[in-house]
């Protein structure tokens, strides 16, 4: 048998025996056969589709196989009514709360535990303790690093951890007739020991009163607080955690035992939320639920304004101007306004006097909620950019999501500018970041592209979390990526939609191709690590399962088979607690996909995608006839073997050959080269023909018509990670064809395999996921023949110059003017060593040698004029 191994040349099999084989001679090079390697092993080529044993966990009556809830599943509850007062003066809370705690579960009770987040920020807190110089003074208490340094957002956070205390006082703890609970406080949990057993099915009320000071979120950073406006003395308060909150008692851990770090989010029971909330009179307040007393705190004008809020743009309920005239008023007195939420896993508000607020109206068909009343809340500062999109952002948000998961569940869905960036989100409400700002030069207001579309993202975000964890009510503490990652996928979703190109992560617009910078670092953890443990948290827990799901989706399982079974865990999950298993399952379970090896490899593991073309070879049934075949083979002969340097060179020198000048000695074999036809070739090929079965002869018959190709393609997996390849074929003819070949491929060596291709016209490309779909993380394999990478250099010039202290002298002496922006809290500060150690050298930083060299040039102004007369410039 003839063979070729470089692409675009056709090469006939010769048959072996009686039957067509296409074979290499090489063919120990085949790499789909058995694969060697002890189980569990690095050389273990099958391992990555073992199905999925001890990692999940087993199902029971709780958790059916399916991913369903099981016919025992069972969920605690605890309806709360609540009484705070806002001090803004002191900026403090003061409240009283009765909670009725149902225990739904089948085991009998002798305590409950309250989680006591706001206990992070005490003095001696696990939080504040166990956070690494580089944590230190960070909002989530989880930055790395191991130089020393100090910020000025650190020295700010440390400041303010000295001038307030924080963390809850309880003034009183006690049943409903007043008699006093025993209780045991562990960092940022209290254990209450019952006065008695709570059976199944039993409920137990029991009431707590509180104070606690509201954190400075700008210097402290956090989940909530306050923000404090120098420029018109007004505040914005965010309250969040800001109440004892029920811990979640599960089926599959018990009581949730881990503290309250910083990062791990909050697992939490469903319930029925009365609060009634004391504010200053001129505040306006948004919170969880609906508000019950409108006449007691709006005006008749806002009032009017909401009967008249629409489903096409949002409308004005307090206006720019009516908030830029409340802020400056500042009356006396207070108001109390009532919210009531139901079925909410959390209660969380915001009030100010300096809330612009505007409304609009989602429809949607749904029996309990058809109308949405969708709004914002947000400062003078955050315009004009909040007025034009976050209302509307919001309304997306619902409008997509509902398409994806379930109808919004809820009667309100608000948007609240709650601070200077980033987000976070509540029943009902979220808090949002982003503010235009000042331009220096012209005086306008601006915002950047990264701020306009920060917003939206941001909003889209916040709210998507309304269905995802605060519907489907995921283990946050647990599991990150069941709240963060199943929302960044449906946010991504949302902003495809929003607009074309929208820049959905560090301005790209398709974070497959963002994602692999992650995924091919060093200090990873799988997606599956427990929330405080996650390095690069944000990449981890939010854009690589996002990723991971965009894959899914639009490469692996197809839009309807995700669609559906997306849809059906969002719908079986709904107002209940979900376990990673149980999305495993679902997914599998709606779709009948076996998608364990992709659990496996973008959950359980730090693998990732690098799928590589490394040899592509072309062949066609030969006929066997030697008429034929002899005469193809002399040509690709003359292909394989060109004509020698040495003849071609003496022919174009003019040197003839003892042949040529003697023709007497031309014989047969001048005559007739090797690949001449001979007689027994002929009889060897009739014979052939005549000993083919009926079946044998009709499928040669069939084979030598349709003339097809055949192409055996290798692929590698250089990453590890299990990927599908989708391919782009060219033709020569001019035309493209898209092929997917799925992941199973891989499922007898995760290594390498070849795949063959047949098609009746001539393949003279072959493309590796040329949609960038898989997260594919080096390109320059993926295309056969490999193409040569275009891009521009630009002429480098060298910007280097040597520092000189006699021009440094001349410089002018800088005036105190503002930097026209809020301070930059990562700057360091330049750090010395203690002159307690008298014999240490100093460590003077860059930004501390400019400072000394500036002293010098403001106590001694005669070395610049000495410096002048050096260089000739008296008169300047």
């Amino acid at each position: 048998m003839k063979e070729h191994f470089m692409f675009g040349y056709t090469i006939r099999a010769v048959a072996a025996s009686a039957a067509l084989v296409l074979m290499s001679a090489t063919s120990a090079m085949a790499t789909d056969g058995p694969a060697r390697g002890v189980a569990g092993s690095e050389m273990d080529a099958v391992a990555k589709f073992r199905q999925m044993g001890t990692e999940f966990r087993a199902p029971n009556i709780y958790r059916s196989a399916s991913g369903a809830p099981g016919p025992g599943y069972w969920q605690q509850r605890a309806n709360v009514d609540i009484d705070a007062t806002l001090d803004e003066n002191t900026q403090r809370i003061s409240a009283e709360m009765d909670i009725d705690y149902v225990n739904n579960s089948p085991d009998t009770l002798t305590y409950i535990w309250l989680a006591l987040d706001q206990n992070r920020f005490k003095d001696g807190s696990l939080a504040r303790e166990s956070a690494t110089a580089a944590a230190s003074g960070t909002s989530r208490g989880d930055a790395s690093g191991s130089s020393d340094r100090i910020s000025f957002g650190q020295l700010r956070y440390n400041q303010a951890m000295k001038d307030r205390t924080y963390g809850f006082e309880f003034r009183q703890i006690a049943t409903m007739n007043g008699e006093a609970l025993p209780t045991f406080l562990n960092d940022s949990m209290l254990r209450i020991d019952l006065p008695e057993p709570l059976a199944p099915g039993e409920t137990f009320s029991f009431q707590v009163d509180w104070d606690h000071n509201i954190i400075d979120e700008v210097a402290v950073g956090g989940r909530g607080g306050f923000e404090y406006f120098e420029d018109d003395d007004n505040h914005i308060f965010a309250l969040a955690q800001w109440f004892p909150r029920l811990a979640a008692y599960t089926d599959y851990t018990g009581w949730q035992n881990k503290q309250f770090l910083g990062r791990g989010e909050f697992t939490l029971e469903f319930g029925d939320y009365s609060v009634d909330l004391t504010v200053p009179s001129d505040h306006i307040v948004s919170a969880t639920g609906v508000l019950q007393n409108p006449r007691d705190v709006l005006t008749p004008t806002q009032r009017r304004r909401l009967d008249e809020a629409g489903t096409k743009e949002p409308i004005y309920i307090v206006t720019p101007e009516e908030a830029v005239e409340n802020e400056k008023i500042k009356e006396s007195g207070t108001k109390t306004w009532r919210f009531q939420a139901d079925n909410v896993r959390d209660f969380a508000w915001s009030s100010s006097r300096k809330y612009i607020w505007d409304a609009m109206i989602f429809e949607q068909d749904d029996a309990d909620n058809p109308e949405v009343l969708a709004m914002s809340f947000f400062p003078k500062e955050a315009d004009p950019i909040w007025s034009r999109f976050s209302t509307q952002a919001v309304v997306h948000t619902m409008d997509v999501y509902n398409r994806f998961a379930f109808n919004y569940p809820y009667p309100t869905s608000q948007s609240v500018n709650a601070w200077e960036r980033g987000g976070m989100e509540y029943p009902m409400i979220t808090f949002n970041g982003y503010r235009p700002y000042e331009d220096e030069k012209s005086g306008e207001v601006v915002y950047s592209r990264d701020t306009k579309y920060g917003l939206i993202g941001v909003i889209i975000h916040e709210i998507g979390h309304i269905y995802f964890p605060m519907t489907v009510n995921s283990d946050e503490r647990r599991w990150t990526w069941m709240d963060e990652g199943i929302n960044t996928f449906l946010e991504y979703m949302a902003e495809y939609e929003w607009e074309e190109n929208f820049p959905i992560r560090r301005n790209m617009q398709n974070p497959l191709d963002e994602i692999t910078r992650y995924m091919t670092s060093s200090n990873q953890v799988p997606i599956m690590t427990q929330s405080d443990s996650v390095l690069q948290f944000g990449p981890n827990a939010y854009a690589k399962p996002a990723a991971a799901l965009i894959v899914l989706r639009e490469t692996v399982m197809g839009r309807e088979a995700f669609d559906f079974a997306f849809r059906e865990y969002s719908r079986r999950w709904k107002f209940k607690r979900p376990t990673p298993e149980d999305f495993f399952r679902t997914m599998e379970d709606a779709s009948a996909v076996d998608l364990d090896w992709f659990w496996r490899g973008w959950f359980y593991g730090t693998d990732h995608v690098d799928m590589a073309i490394t040899s592509v070879r072309e062949y066609q049934v030969g006929t066997n006839d030697p008429d034929v075949e002899k005469t193809a083979d002399r040509d690709e002969d003359l292909v394989r073997y060109p004509e020698n340097i040495v003849q071609r060179r003496n022919r174009e020198e003019g040197l003839t050959t003892r042949v040529e000048r003697f023709e007497d000695l031309n014989d047969f074999y001048n005559e007739n080269d090797k690949f001449a036809v001979t007689n027994a070739d002929r009889n060897t090929f009739k014979a052939w023909v005549d000993g083919l079965r009926d079946w044998e002869r009709a499928a040669y018959d069939r084979a030598m018509e349709d003339g097809e190709y055949f192409y055996f393609v290798d692929f590698e997996n250089q990453g590890g990670l299990i990927s599908p390849l989708p391919l782009t074929l060219s033709f020569a003819d001019g035309t493209t064809e898209e092929m997917m070949v799925p992941a199973e491929i891989w499922r007898r060596n995760s290594k390498s395999v070849t795949k063959l291709i047949v098609r009746n016209k001539r393949i003279t490309g072959i493309i590796l996921d040329a949609a960038h779909q898989t997260a594919d993380a080096d390109f320059s394999d993926n295309a056969f023949p490999q193409s040569v990478r275009s891009d521009r250099l630009t002429a480098f010039k060298s910007n280097a110059s040597r520092r000189s202290m006699m021009a440094d002298m001349l410089r002018e002496l800088r005036k105190d003017e503002s930097a026209g922006g809020p301070a930059d809290t990562t700057q360091d500060l330049p750090l010395r060593r203690s002159e307690d150690d008298p014999d240490a050298e100093p460590d003077i930083s860059d930004d501390a040698l400019q400072d000394a060299e500036t002293e010098t040039r403001t106590e001694r102004p005669s070395l610049r004029d000495t410096l002048r007369r050096m260089l000739g410039r008296d008169g300047e």
